[in-house]
């Protein structure tokens, strides 16, 4: 075996073992892709529509930018904060009613904390009016070649008609890299500060991938946990597009092995793989359009019965433990000696959970159903 038919056997059983684990574990679109040239290392699905969820507002945000750059409005423009804005659900920030927020405080809130009513506040500040505002984000999607994307809100909260693609989400995330490079520090901050309270960022790779600078997360029971997620290393940067997992932890685990599959086999790509790009890649004529998959995603709020029958096994066990231990000061007994929880270990184990729900702010209250973060 001659070396180049060794390194295009490598390339095939490199790409064979990333889609043998997508079909396993991923449960929507992806793409992985080089943000400069915008070739693609890996596609799934990627013209399949999804409900966006918070990834929205990587548009909010570069709507921003142009009004920014526009003249329309300065980092130091005072928004007010209406009453449209504080009725919004969390994830929010929750300022006082009437109150001001500088475009600078709500860039932040909108990219770290994922705050549903500061999309609100930039959209009637920028807009006039969350219904122009949406206008422009629809105006902008066209201009970018996104072609399968329809936006509702500036959001990401539940609308049925509000969808996206893997691949235009891709366009999307490159064009706010490339036309407004001075802003990329609101996609690499992990965390920011409202009087004394400091905000963390959603995004987990921050902490666990090599070279990771961005960009954004997103959630609603109908879409599960999307992210565009990006990595540089010696220069080059890749970004990952991922819809539809099951948990947070999943879908940072599925992001950062793209982003790893990337970087590991590029250069065989460069010699051996496909030359297809975001722009020349054929719409798949086999694309579908937006479905809901709420009854499968592992969190407490979406109201599924996968989680329902966790909870309930939890609570049994929890029951039983209160029992045994009751019972044993009755008896005298140590609760949690040998002899007390009889009753406990008779109990069958609960099935664990491929994931835990994402822990919700302290600050804030529990998110209900449609929540986007």
């Amino acid at each position: 075996m001659n070396f180049r038919t060794g390194l295009a056997l490598s390339i095939i059983l490199s790409c064979f073992a990333l889609a043998m684990q997508a079909t396993t574990a991923s449960s929507g679109p992806t793409l992985l892709f080089e943000a400069a040239t915008g070739k693609i290392l890996y596609a799934e699905d990627q013209d399949d529509q999804w409900h966006p969820a918070s990834l929205t507002k990587i548009m909010t945000a570069y709507v921003t930018f142009q009004a920014i750059k526009a003249g329309k409005v300065t980092l130091e423009t005072e928004l007010p904060y209406s009453e449209a804005a504080l009725s919004q659900p969390p994830s929010k920030i929750g300022l006082p009613l009437g109150a001001t927020v500088k475009v600078d405080l709500a860039l932040q809130a909108l990219i770290v904390k994922s705050a549903n009513d500061i999309a609100v506040a930039l959209a009637e500040g920028i807009g006039g009016s969350e219904a122009q505002f949406v206008e422009l984000m629809n105006d902008t999607a066209r201009r970018l070649g996104m072609t399968r994307t329809v936006f509702r809100n500036p959001h990401g909260l539940p609308a049925s008609e509000q969808v996206t693609t893997a691949r235009d989400l891709a366009r999307l995330s490159t064009a706010v890299i490339r036309d407004f490079p001075q802003y990329a520090h609101y996609w690499a901050q992990t965390q920011f500060q409202i009087a004394n309270i400091k905000i963390v960022s959603h995004n987990g790779l921050f902490k666990t991938m090599e070279g990771a600078d961005g960009l954004k997360t997103g959630f609603i029971c109908d879409s599960g946990y999307n992210i565009v997620a990006s990595a540089t290393r010696e220069g080059v940067r890749l970004m990952a597009v991922v819809l539809g997992e099951m948990s947070a932890n999943e879908r940072n685990a599925r992001a950062q092995q793209l982003v790893e599959h990337g970087y590991q086999t590029m250069g065989w790509k460069a010699l051996f793989g496909s030359r297809d790009t975001i722009a020349s890649l054929a719409i798949a004529s086999t694309a579908k359009d937006v479905a809901s998959i709420r009854t499968s995603v592992v969190a407490m709020e979406c109201n599924n019965r996968r989680m329902a029958r966790a909870t309930a096994v939890a609570r049994k066990r929890m029951a039983a433990r209160n029992k045994a231990e009751t019972g044993a000061r009755k008896t005298g007994e140590k609760p949690g000696s040998a002899a007390a929880p009889k009753a406990a270990a008779a109990m069958p184990a609960a099935p664990a959970l491929k994931a835990a729900a994402p822990a919700k702010s302290a600050t804030q209250p529990v998110a209900p159903a449609g929540s986007a973060r």
